[in-house]
């Protein structure tokens, strides 16, 4: 047989270049994601418990942002300094973000309870991957611009055309102006600082000890900012995408990227070898982090379909959701490698490129 093609390799756990703060981060944000999702599985729990996952819930999407943004960035790099690859790459993401669109669109059919993140990160990673190319000031600027800018919008939209989105059909301007600013749950003009933050983390090579305490050293204020606020007002809660909401955010992502950046520090043994030991699960899940979250919403959606419903107390299916699709995920990622979704996207997008299979030295058939 001649003429045939193998894709190159492409393991995560194959590839020595990779970064491990995204990584692991990302690892983070599918756990916490997973463990929000499971959420309405233990109704019945703990006060302490209940607000562990609710933060775990508030960072799991800006974290992803944050990732996306950082990947985004090292593919640039890779690409160099020629404008055809760079081309090549943004032109690469715009197809990855539109396929991210169209299955966050169908994950929503599948009957589960989860609010699908998927067509919001796409709209980001099409609109984010051109800024990518910004000198670091202008990177800033453009997301202090978008920070500042994005709480009015949200409002400014929900006035004007909040009604029409919600009292009539759905059309294809209506979707997309939810995916920007209407959505109870995520909007483009809050996750896209995110991704740009993320790019900018690629710049310093994602930290060290000294960028690791500048986090940790703003994240506690920002985080509390929002409830010293509420207590002084009398607000009961500060709304989904307002700036005391993004604050909250910030402090969260803020810490967990302090911590991953601080142990990813340590060189001595034996806490090296600790850390390892414990970043090597979140590398993993995080490597295949969006077949995991397609593979969780199918999961949800049986369960939804099969009497295990949003508000119930089910420790079992709780299990599942929080032990038993990582687990599920460490075993794909150690044994077959990439991801069955990443593979995909990565070969309908073109960033995975076949190449002709050597010569048989045997000879042809």
């Amino acid at each position: 047989m001649t003429g045939s093609a193998i894709v190159t390799p492409v393991a995560p756990r194959l590839q020595k270049d990779r970064y491990l703060v995204p990584d692991v981060a990302r690892g983070v944000a599918i756990l916490a994601m997973l463990i929000a999702h499971a959420g309405p599985l233990l109704v019945s729990q703990p006060p302490a418990t209940a607000f562990v996952q609710g933060q775990l819930n508030d960072v799991a999407s800006p974290l992803f942002a944050v990732t996306m943004g950082a990947a985004a960035a090292i593919v640039l790099a890779k690409a160099g300094t020629s404008a055809g690859a760079r081309r090549t790459v943004i032109v690469q993401n715009v197809i990855r973000g539109l396929i991210l669109v169209l299955l966050g669109l169908l994950l929503s059919t599948w009957g589960s309870w989860i609010a699908v993140v998927l067509s919001f990160l796409g709209i980001v990673l099409a609109v984010g991957t051109p800024l990518v190319l910004l000198g670091s000031r202008a990177l800033i600027a453009v997301l202090a611009v978008v920070l500042v800018l994005g709480a009015p919008l949200n409002e400014f939209a929900l006035t004007a055309a909040g009604p029409l989105i919600t009292s009539g059909e759905r059309t294809p301007g209506g979707f997309l102006l939810e995916w920007l600013f209407l959505s109870p749950h995520y909007r483009v003009t809050n996750l896209l600082p995110w991704f740009l933050f993320g790019a900018l983390l690629f710049r310093i090579r994602f930290g060290g000890r000294t960028a690791a305490w500048i986090m940790l050293a703003i994240s506690l204020p920002a985080w509390w900012l929002g409830p010293l606020w509420r207590g002084a007002t009398g607000q009961a809660f500060s709304p989904s995408g307002s700036y005391l909401d993004t604050l909250h955010d910030a402090g969260l992502v803020l810490l967990t990227l302090g911590v991953i950046m601080l142990l990813a520090s340590i060189r001595a043994r034996p806490a090296a070898t600790v850390v390892h030991a414990v970043f090597l699960p979140l590398k993993a899940i995080g490597s295949i982090s969006l077949s995991l979250y397609v593979f969780q919403v199918g999961v949800v959606a049986v369960m939804n379909a099969n009497g295990i419903s949003y508000g119930t107390t089910d420790p079992v299916a709780w299990l599942v959701l929080v032990l038993g699709v990582p687990l599920v995920g460490i075993l794909w990622w150690r044994f077959l490698g990439k991801g069955p979704i990443e593979w995909l996207i990565g070969v309908v997008s073109g960033r995975y490129r076949s190449r002709p299979a050597a010569p048989d030295p045997r000879g042809t058939l």
